[in-house]
C-alpha cells in the first residue's frame, strides 16, 4: 500500500514550448517541482535544470536567456555545449591519424582549436515523452564527415531522463559510420551554480591525480598528486581550470558541489565512460564549470583516455545529476 502511495504522487510530463525564439524541451516532475529545459537547435544544451528548495525556485545551471543570447554569447564560454568529437584544447589544432595529418580550426582560441565541432549544430527530436516515473527526450545528430578536419561520419544521440529524487541522467551514445576505425573523445562544457557566488561553496570529487598542463592548457603527460579536492575544500578565492583523473572505484557520487549557507547540494555520478573531471572557475565566479569527460584534454595527440572506435561500433557515456536539500539531519548516504 505505501508502495502503491508513493508511486501515485510522481506525475512527470514532457512540454514541448516555442518560447524565447526556439523550442524548448521542459521535463518536469509534478511531485518536486523539479524541471529540466533543453534546446535541441543549440547543440542539444541543458539550460536550466530547476528546483523547489524552501519554497522557491533556483536554477542551478547558467545558461541563455534565449535564441539572441545563444547566438550571441555561445563561444564566450560555451556554456552548456557538447564537447565532441573532441574535448577542451587540440594543440596547435592538429593531430595524425592512421598516417595523415588533421588540422581542425571550427572555432580557435591562442592557436588552439577547442570544444569540437558541434557545439552549435541542432539535433533532430526522436523521442519527448513521459510516464508516471520518469520523463526523457531523445535528441539525434547526423554527422556527415564534412569538416575536413575530422572526415569521419557518425551519429550521435542524447537522451535527457528526469526521474523521482530531483535525478537527471545524460546518455550520450556514438555510432560510428564512417567505414573505417575513428578518434572519439565525448564530454559536456555546464556551469553550475547554487548560490550568488562560488565563493559560499565546497567541492568534493574523488580524484587524488591532478594532469599536468603547460602554459597554454595542454597536458604535458605528467600527473600530479593533489589530495585536496578528494577531501572536499572551500571554493573562496580558488581559482581553477584544470583537469583530474577520477577514482572510479570510489563510492559514487564521485563530486559534489555543496553551498551549506544556501542549504542545496548537487551530486554527479559519471559511470567509468567518464574518467576524467575538468574544473574552471570563470572570473564573475556566479557558477563553476564541471565537465564530464571521456578523455583528457588533447587525447588525439596524447592518447590518455583515446577511444578508438571501430566501424558500425557504439559507445555510451553517462552521467547523472541529483539535486538535495540539505538540513539538520543531512544524510550524505548516496542514493542512485
Amino acid at each position: 500500500m505505501e508502495e502503491e502511495k508513493k508511486q501515485s504522487v510522481l506525475t512527470f510530463y514532457c512540454d514541448r514550448l516555442q518560447q524565447n525564439g526556439w523550442e524548448e524541451i521542459v521535463l518536469r516532475d509534478e511531485a518536486t517541482g523539479c524541471k529540466a529545459s533543453i534546446i535541441p537547435a543549440a547543440g542539444a544544451i541543458l539550460n536550466k535544470l530547476e528546483v523547489v528548495h524552501k519554497g522557491s525556485v533556483y536554477n542551478i545551471v547558467e545558461g541563455f536567456k534565449d535564441a539572441e543570447d545563444w547566438k550571441a554569447n555561445l563561444t564566450n564560454g560555451f556554456k552548456g555545449s557538447k564537447l565532441s568529437p573532441y574535448v577542451c584544447r587540440l594543440n596547435n589544432s592538429t593531430y595524425n591519424w592512421e598516417g595523415q595529418q588533421y588540422k581542425s580550426d571550427k572555432f580557435i582560441l591562442d592557436g588552439h582549436a577547442i570544444h569540437g565541432l558541434l557545439y552549435d549544430v541542432p539535433h533532430e527530436i526522436q523521442i519527448a515523452e513521459a510516464s508516471a516515473f520518469m520523463c526523457e527526450c531523445k535528441l539525434l545528430y547526423r554527422y556527415k564527415g564534412d569538416h575536413p578536419g575530422y572526415p569521419f561520419a557518425f551519429d550521435m544521440n542524447v537522451r535527457y531522463r528526469l526521474e523521482e529524487a530531483n535525478r537527471l541522467t545524460i546518455i550520450t551514445t556514438v555510432h560510428n559510420r564512417s567505414g573505417k576505425t575513428i578518434p572519439i573523445s565525448d564530454g559536456w562544457h555546464p556551469y553550475f551554480k547554487l548560490g550568488e557566488t562560488i565563493d559560499t561553496a565546497t567541492l568534493q570529487f574523488n580524484s587524488k591525480t591532478q594532469l599536468e598542463f603547460d602554459d597554454n592548457l595542454v597536458p604535458t603527460g605528467k600527473k600530479i598528486r593533489n589530495s585536496k579536492w578528494f577531501k572536499g575544500d572551500s571554493l573562496a578565492n580558488v581559482f581553477l581550470d584544470n583537469a583530474f583523473l577520477l577514482n572510479m572505484d570510489e563510492p559514487m557520487p564521485h563530486c559534489t558541489l555543496k553551498d551549506d549557507q544556501l542549504g542545496l547540494a548537487l551530486h554527479i555520478y559519471p559511470e567509468r565512460s567518464y574518467p576524467y573531471l575538468q574544473i574552471y572557475t570563470p572570473p564573475h565566479r556566479k557558477s563553476i564549470a564541471i565537465e564530464n569527460l571521456s578523455s583528457a584534454p588533447d587525447a588525439f595527440n596524447n592518447k590518455m583516455g583515446l577511444i578508438e572506435l571501430g566501424p558500425e561500433d557504439s559507445q555510451a557515456f553517462q552521467t547523472r545529476y541529483r539535486i538535495e536539500s540539505l538540513s539538520s539531519n543531512y544524510d550524505s548516504t548516496p542514493i542512485l
